[in-house]
């Protein structure tokens, strides 16, 4: 619940205006007043919030974990502010690509958090709720404070820096329709777990979940990929857009896409030595669950018309028309399949994600080659849609199957694959 409400409240509080940060910075002249423009409005309003809150002072922890306590109250709201903080000045690493200092202060949080449960297990201390929180607290805390510290310079002439009212209104143009936007991606990704509670069991539940996380493998070519892409493509756009690149950096992230789907479907029956029997349909219904990460990374890449363009109200409405997608097959699908209709609901309210924005990227920028995009992806969604189903009587089918979507994937973009092997070549030499 605490990670829940902190991303929830991060989304609020930004105001969408992290996004315009990244969207104008390349742009800017004056980039630390930039900063400033775009994190202050949001921490006053998080700050006055936050003591709004206080004045019933247990308020939060009952709100949150229905128990009365004004200690887990304060560490909360600190989560909060330092999650905030956090948001902002971990996108001047990304805007400066300074790559491994930012995807270390990623890494760090959860190596921080395990440390801390690690000293508890160690001295036998701390098992109940309030050293769990300390626990994030302390880790969300001490990340925060190392991007302080490498952002130092930034932020510092930040501080007297004067705030452009006119340019922070038109930040606030771009980013605020991103706030609905946002939330409703964020009901698309819970929405399944809270279906398969309320209509399913714990068991299809606890499937699903072990499937999700194993997923999440999938999650660290998204984060890497929108890492990266965001600043470099307005970056271009600062520098005069040249198209051309942009479709070839679309058909590499197709390609991935499918080799990965590929790949986890070749070998999923692996997952089987990991689990016990009880968790055996979990290897048939990860290709689906890996579905949200592969197309959302593939919609970042097709959809960047969208930011080009300023046209942030269309990205909200594929969300929009996603979520409907999701919330009516989770409703039709689980009750019927458990797990199962769960991923391939998410699976496929993500293929409408991916075709929303592409389209609107289309309408809004420049029309962009999609009969490769379209007819591959839908050939991984429905073979991965009926490997979910009845993966089970016909495994061997099935790895035959994605075997082929390998060499078709091969074979239909093997120009790509040649390009993209000597430019590696070319990379790898220039660094050694």
């Amino acid at each position: 619940m605490l990670q829940v409400v902190s991303s929830f409240c991060v989304l609020l509080f930004s105001l969408g205006l992290d996004q315009a940060y990244v969207r104008d910075y390349h742009e800017s002249v004056r980039k630390p007043a930039l900063l400033k423009a775009a994190l202050l409005p949001g921490l006053l309003l998080l700050v006055m919030g936050l003591a709004f809150c206080f004045v019933v002072p247990g308020f939060i922890s009952k709100a949150l974990f229905s128990v009365d306590s004004v200690q887990i109250s304060i560490l909360v709201a600190l989560c909060f502010l330092a999650a905030f903080v956090s948001r902002f000045l971990s996108l001047i690493l990304r805007m400066q690509e300074r790559g491994l200092a930012f995807s270390m202060s990623q890494v760090l949080p959860k190596v921080l958090f395990l440390s801390v449960i690690g000293v508890y297990v160690l001295f036998s201390f701390g098992f109940d709720l309030l050293h769990l929180v300390i626990a994030h607290t302390l880790s969300i805390t001490a990340v925060t404070l190392i991007y302080v510290w490498n952002t130092r310079q930034e932020w510092f002439v930040a501080l007297s820096q004067r705030v452009d009212t006119e340019k922070l209104k038109a930040m606030l143009r771009f980013g605020a329709p991103l706030i609905m936007g946002g939330a409703a991606f964020w009901g698309l990704t819970a929405m399944d777990k809270v279906f398969l509670r309320s209509l399913s069991n714990f068991e299809e539940l606890g499937i699903y979940s072990v499937a999700s996380s194993f997923a999440a493998a999938a999650v660290v070519f998204q984060s890497i990929f929108s890492t990266i892409w965001a600043p470099t493509v307005y970056k271009w756009a600062a520098e005069g857009i040249n198209t051309e690149k942009i479709d070839q950096v679309t058909e590499y992230v197709l390609v991935a896409v499918v080799i990965l789907f590929s790949l986890a479907g070749l070998f999923s029956w692996g997952i089987t030595y990991l689990l016990p029997p009880s968790y055996e349909s979990v290897q048939y219904i990860l290709v689906a669950c890996m579905a949200y990460p592969l197309f959302y990374t593939l919609s970042e890449a097709t959809g960047v018309g969208l930011g080009i363009a300023r046209k942030s109200t269309y990205a909200v409405m594929a969300s929009i028309i996603a979520v409907v997608v999701n919330l009516v097959g989770n409703y039709l699908l689980i009750p019927i399949y458990g797990a199962a209709g769960a991923a391939i609901s998410t699976a496929f309210a993500f293929w409408i994600f991916f075709i929303a924005r592409t389209e609107f990227s289309s309408l809004v920028w420049r029309r962009l080659p999609r009969v490769k995009l379209y007819s591959m992806t839908l050939i991984c969604l429905v073979v991965s849609i009926c490997f979910a189903l009845i993966g089970e009587k016909l495994h061997l089918v099935f790895i035959g199957m994605w075997g082929a979507i390998s060499f078709l994937a091969i074979f239909i973009f093997s120009k790509s694959l040649k390009k993209g092997v000597s430019k590696l070549r070319l990379w790898v030499s220039g660094r050694v």
